[in-house]
């Protein structure tokens, strides 16, 4: 499936900046199951200083911020060609060992009620990939999905007590669990295409588990499924905070206003467009 993405972040400052920093993983990565045939980034009131490809093999971005702007804007535009791989990513690349994906962090370090979840599964712990797919759907049953209920500095945990959350929140909670059982696991965040619309209000954010003799296979805790060709996963990490599109600082900027425009559609690529590109079920996102 080829996907048109056109992302677009608008930053309004209620004073002039005297210094910003960002780092932005906006980039999708070209792995199994998906190649990136174009990619633009463009910046209005920011440059960038550097790039480099972090410990989780994200392709970063570090940009300055205009002194004197009340504005700054990044737009991201592009085309990814994807497959349906059933979820099965496969091998794992990048230079952060296996072992490393089994520490908590302050996001995904297991509570009560996340031992409780993990003890209260009727599900045979040996079998594995079944066992994922059992702890999914009772995730997904304890937590309802409600936009807007959590931030990005909610817990699995808290998540998990509220009763409420959304995408990230429902990885979260997964993550923790998985890691209970010594299981490898992490975050991924990228786009989804939505079957009903082409217009979204935010990335999308799952989860993926390292499985023995399948590798990294995905999970959609949210939509109740496996990531199939509509996904493109641009960022990968322990948690979400490894994995966030953009973090950054800024001195004297007050508060800040944030517009974001993100529109995932399939674009019908004919046979000779996709040569010379070489040459050079409902869904729930956020």
């Amino acid at each position: 499936m080829d996907l048109a993405i056109s992302h677009s972040t608008r930053y309004i400052f209620a004073h002039p900046v005297q210094h910003g920093l960002q780092r932005l993983r906006l980039r999708p990565k070209s792995t199994h199951g998906q190649e990136v045939r174009d990619w633009q980034m463009d910046f209005e009131g920011g440059y960038p200083q550097a790039e480099y490809d972090d410990q989780n093999n994200n392709h970063v971005v570090l940009i300055t911020i205009e002194p004197g702007v009340t504005e700054m804007a990044v737009t991201c535009k592009g085309l990814v060609t994807t497959v349906d791989k059933s979820g099965v990513i496969g091998e794992h690349v990048g230079h952060m060992p296996l072992w490393c994906f089994l520490r908590p962090t302050s996001l995904t370090r297991a509570g009560l009620r996340v031992r409780n979840l993990v003890a209260g599964l009727d599900a045979d712990k040996s079998d594995k990939l079944g066992f994922l797919h059992t702890l999914s759907a009772a995730i997904s049953d304890a937590v309802e999905y409600v936009p807007g209920s959590t931030t990005t500095e909610t817990s699995a945990e808290q998540a998990l007590v509220n009763g409420r959350g959304v995408c990230q929140d429902h990885a979260h909670i997964f993550i923790s669990a998985g890691r209970l059982l010594d299981i490898p696991m992490r975050y991924v965040g990228g786009y989804l295409k939505m079957d009903d619309r082409i217009e979204q209000e935010a990335g999308h954010g799952w989860a993926e588990a390292w499985v023995e003799g399948l590798g990294w296979v995905g999970f959609d805790i949210s939509n109740k499924m496996c990531p199939d060709e509509r996904y493109v996963r641009v960022a990968t990490g322990c948690d979400y905070s490894e994995a966030a599109p953009v973090k950054g600082i800024d001195v004297g900027a007050g508060e800040t206003e944030m517009e974001v425009h993100l529109s995932v559609e399939q674009k019908m690529v004919s046979q000779q467009q996709q040569q010379g590109s070489d040459g050079q079920q409902q869904s729930q996102g956020g």
